[in-house]
């Protein structure tokens, strides 16, 4: 159901906008969004530009969005389809209708594998239909960097490309027909002009005007389209006429579903679009080619494409230092590096024989050595290699855009063609003009067609703008006279429509602008497009406009590390923080997003979980971060930043941390909702559910002591109904048990001075689940460690309270509070860590936390030598026995097989192979790991009545299966307290499974010599 238009809303929308809103509620069945922090959220895709749109309708049908077509036309309102909003030249944005077709028109309406031919809506995105099909043999192969995250309606309206396109060719080779809507309502499928001789006489008409402009326009077509592969400016108009020796189709037919490939929307709308498939490969090899200049690899491209390859791609040295710096990106680099390259070039051969392709690298391995490259080439046979460093390779783009700073890669003459012969002398002379106007390029992509993805340094908050048209201008200049194409790949848009007549004259623009009218006379489909456009560096589109400010702000953390002034002529790609106003640090940690939209993804990783339940742009990593980003510049209104929108954009961001590490420019949702949270509660309090979880480290001792009492809630009939009345606690939830074997009561410990580990008990396990702890020191002892257990410093003001990390008081954005509990742990551990003692610690939330949240709360250098000190158990474990000091008798257990599911905060801390290498040490026993994302209860998150049902949801994608699929002799091991409560409470009618820590496993597993 749609919810009413807020008061503030109707009091913003003039009367047009909202007859608009009003009729599309009455006569779709879609969600339709007019409120201003939606409309914030749909004003930005990955390009440098923000334009806000009239409003949202998110189509449930074809029929919905028929009906808003006619809506539109009927009061002159412009309309603009949207898929994943990851167009980096600004085609998905306007003052327009937005119609996101990425929700609910996702689906594959037919499949027939004897035509190998697959029919989809436009909503579909590119790696599920690619996982749909992998099970026949086949797959769609235009395989574009953003296949994660980008639907196929958006790529036919680009004319997508993809790293293999040398193999496979555009968008605009594999697409047979489309099944499109005209603004009037005509409803037509364009494929072969053959087999349109039944079209509606809106079409025939259409088509005879289009055959008309085309021979017209013959002699001028072939003067001034350029003749290279990689051309996607303008309108195809040359599918009469091909200039590329790639033909468009087979047989030499017009196909007429070619003209809206390319076409950005302005023609018509896709309702469905029928693709050629092709034969997934049965073998691939990959040569990674190490360069020690940028120059050599752009002039070897030439040479290694006449080996054959279906792809060649370049990764330049920023792009590789980046990924260094990257953790999860970090070891996949490395492998492909011989020494300290300026370039690699990373070439894969693909076929039916893995013979064949293993002889055609050794080719590649001669052909280096000929050109005075001997032992240049990183030779990867492995399926698993390969698809590492192709995974690195499809986020360049977003490692790029990971640099801190006010300078930032800008897509503007990225796409720009040349002819290979031609690539090394344009790259040599386009760095200069980069030189020139004070700045570097950051290079990569696709080497074997002639297309480098090249994005200048700019800070579009000051001059960027005059730099930007001054670097276009002779970056322009340089095509020409290698007679290439402007726009080679990623469509003209906001950025590059303007250059369509520079590329194609005044006399085939003007077809273009006959082509559009034909279409579209009410021009009204994504005006501005292609034709009739805004100038590129008209400063009232960006995102950064002239007046953009920061809202007066105090933050609690310290953001200072965003706060970097870098200098995009330098050799410094990110510098140290350099403090300035703290409320600039925190904006520009938010603005890191770029909007690239990996957020989106559902194939692996964490992020984003409730995105995954939804599918809502409020409920993204990019939602929260454009709606912070609007917020923290005042374009939302006054108090935007503590208003409700906010917190209901806030409120299912569950703090999983999958961001950190899942998001090429490392946004941290999780820090920022804690910042959130804490000027939420400066300005708006807390409600008592909120302070009783935020305050249970005071609490815990006493609920200890009376447990019976504290524990009537699970086991006294109505106690449960009643919580949710009174707290807003779950009734479908146990809460968990309370415990008066309290571990820190009762461990043994040795004296501070002998210790050679200290056992860090967090307030879960040392309340809740007392045994992990003791297991945990059992096992340590059992290794013949000295394990002291760390208690409160002799001065501490509590020093019989236990120690605590403060996850409880930053979750209710208590920072505050949370900083003094750190600084007790800081204070008790400072004399262990002087001494090089490893603190070690059970809970991933809590014990992360000395490395991550200890960090930012101006805690100083103690703090920084504790995170180096802290471990969780299992990776303390797995240094000692990297280190070889590791002496742990495990014996065989009557379970052999185990299933493990990671904490999220051990996903982003690249936590999980540890649980994985220790728990092999278990003679027998075979280790899976669950492919989830966060398992839905972090925290207090999935215990609140408010959010059962989405944690439920989240569970259920992919942990709660998989743990009822395990057999009784199985074992099910999860680290996070939240998540063995989770596989508990969604398992009742199975019993309630129950899950473990590591450390139970590995105490039960010890020999009858250690201790039990």
């Amino acid at each position: 159901m749609n919810a009413p238009l807020s008061s503030q809303a109707q009091a913003e929308l003039n009367p047009l906008h909202l007859e608009l809103a009003a009729r599309l509620r009455r006569e779709t069945q879609g969600e339709v969004l007019f409120e201003r922090g939606a409309r914030g959220r749909y004003s930005t895709d990955a390009s440098i530009y923000q334009i806000e749109p009239v409003g949202v309708l998110i189509p449930r049908t074809s029929a919905d969005a028929a009906t808003a077509l006619n809506v539109c036309r009927e009061l002159s309102v412009p309309v603009l389809a949207r898929g994943g909003g990851t167009s980096q030249c600004g085609q998905t944005v306007g003052a327009a209708l937005v119609i996101d077709n990425s929700k609910y028109l996702n689906r594959v309406l037919d499949f027939d594998l004897a035509a190998m031919t697959v029919t989809v809506e436009p909503g579909i995105v590119l790696d599920h239909l690619n996982a749909w099909l992998k099970p026949h043999g086949v797959w769609f192969p235009v395989d574009v960097s953003t296949s994660a995250q980008c639907t196929l309606g958006g790529m036919a309206g680009n004319n997508s490309c993809g790293s293999r396109s040398i193999a496979y060719g555009n968008m605009v080779h594999n697409v047979l027909s489309i099944d499109a809507l005209l603004l009037d309502g005509t409803a037509a499928t364009f494929a072969e002009t053959s087999r349109m001789g039944n079209a509606p006489p809106r079409i025939r008409a259409l088509m005879a005007t289009l055959q008309d402009i085309a021979a017209r326009e013959r002699a001028e077509i072939e003067r001034m389209v350029p003749k290279v592969l990689r051309r996607v400016g303008g309108y195809n108009l040359d599918i009469f006429h091909p200039q590329s020796s790639r033909p468009y189709t087979a047989d030499g037919q017009v196909n007429l579903a070619h003209m809206l490939v390319g076409s950005e929307g302005t023609l018509a709308y896709t309702r469905s679009i029928t693709l050629k498939l092709s034969p997934l490969p049965a073998a691939k090899a990959l040569g990674v080619v190490n360069f020690p200049t940028f120059y050599q690899a752009m002039d070897s491209a030439r040479h290694i494409v006449g080996l054959g390859p279906c792809a060649v791609e370049l990764v330049d040295k920023t792009m590789i230092d980046l990924a260094r710096s990257n953790p999860a990106f970090r070891p996949v680099i490395e492998k492909a590096l011989i020494g300290e390259p300026e370039a690699i070039l990373l070439v894969e051969f693909a076929g039916e024989s893995q013979d064949e392709q293993l002889a055609s690298l050794a080719k590649l391995v001669e052909l280096m050595g000929d050109l005075g490259l001997p032992g240049s080439v990183v030779e990867m046979p492995e399926a698993a290699a390969q698809k590492a460093l192709w995974d690195v390779r499809k986020a360049g783009l977003n490692i790029m855009m990971s640099m801190r700073g006010d300078g930032k890669p800008v897509s503007f003459i990225e796409d720009c063609a040349v002819p290979l012969e031609h690539l090394a002398e344009y790259t040599s002379q386009l760095t200069d003009v980069f030189s020139k106007h004070g700045t570097k390029g950051t290079w990569y992509a696709h080497a074997s067609v002639g297309t480098l993805h090249v994005r200048p340094i700019l800070d579009m908050r000051r001059d960027g703008a005059a730099k930007m048209r001054a670097i276009a201008e002779e970056a322009g200049e340089l095509v020409r006279r290698y007679k290439g194409a402007f726009s080679g790949e990623h469509g003209d848009g906001l950025v590059r429509s303007e250059w369509v007549a520079w590329q194609f004259g005044p006399q085939l623009t003007r077809a273009f602008e006959a082509i559009k009218d034909a279409f579209d006379p009410d021009r009204l489909m994504n005006p501005g497009k292609i034709v009739r456009s805004t100038k590129m560096d008209d400063r009232t589109l960006f995102r950064f406009k002239p007046d953009y400010r920061v809202i007066p702000l105090t933050p609690v953390l310290d953001w200072s590390a965003w706060n970097v002034n870098n200098d995009p002529a330098s050799d410094t790609v990110s510098d140290a923080g350099t403090g300035g106003d703290p409320a600039e640090g925190l904006a520009k940690a938010v603005e890191m997003c770029n909007n690239n939209g990996h957020c989106r993804k559902f194939d692996a990783g964490t992020m984003c979980p409730s995105y995954r339940v939804t599918r809502d742009e409020q409920h993204l990593t990019r939602g929260r971060a454009n709606t912070l980003r609007l917020a923290l510049s005042g374009q939302l209104g006054q108090d935007a930043f503590t208003s409700d929108e906010m917190r209901a954009t806030m409120d299912l961001c569950v703090s999983c941390k999958g961001c950190k590490r899942d998001c090429p420019t490392g946004i941290d949702m999780a820090r920022m909702k804690i910042e959130f949270m804490s000027q939420w509660r400066q300005k708006r309090g807390l409600a008592l559910k909120d302070k009783l979880i935020a305050t249970l480290p005071r609490w815990a001792p006493w609920a200890a002591r009376f447990s019976f009492l504290f524990n009537l809630r699970n086991t006294l009939p109505g106690a449960a109904w009643l919580s949710e009345r009174l707290l807003g606690f779950s009734s479908k939830r146990t809460l968990p048990t309370w415990r008066n074997d309290v571990f820190t009561d009762r461990a043994a410990s040795v004296d501070a001075e002998t210790a050679d580990v200290v056992l860090f008990a967090d307030t879960f396990n040392n309340y809740f689940e007392s045994e992990n702890a003791r297991a945990a020191l059992a096992v340590l002892q059992a290794a013949g460690y000295r394990v002291h257990v760390a208690r409160p410093a002799a001065d501490d003001a509590e020093p019989n309270r236990p120690l605590c990390c403060g996850r409880t008081y930053l979750s209710a954005g208590m920072v505050d509070h949370a900083k003094a509990e750190a600084q007790r742990v800081v204070n008790a551990l400072q004399p262990f860590v002087a001494r090089s003692v490893p603190i070690v610690g059970l809970e991933p939330s809590c014990l992360l936390s000395l490395r991550d949240e200890f960090l930012v709360m101006g805690l100083g250098d103690n703090a920084q030598a504790l995170s180096q000190q802290a471990y969780l158990f299992e990776e303390f474990l797995a240094s000692e026995l990297k280190a070889g000091r590791l002496d742990l008798k495990l014996n065989p257990l009557p379970q052999k097989r185990a299933l493990l599911h990671g904490h999220c905060h051990q996903k982003a801390f690249d936590a999980v192979k540890p649980v994985q290498q220790i728990l092999a040490l278990i003679p027998e026993l075979k280790v899976e790991l669950i492919e989830s994302s966060c398992c839905g209860m972090a925290g207090s998150f999935g215990y609140e009545a408010s959010h059962y049902e989405t944690s439920m949801k989240m569970a259920e994608l992919s942990l709660l299966p998989a743990v009822r699929k395990a057999g009784a002799d199985t074992l099910l091991v999860a680290d996070g307290t939240s998540c063995r409560h989770q596989i508990a409470d969604g398992t009742q009618k199975e019993g309630r499974l129950r899950a473990e820590h590591v450390a139970c496993v590995l105490q039960r597993a010890l020999s009858a010599t250690g201790a039990e």
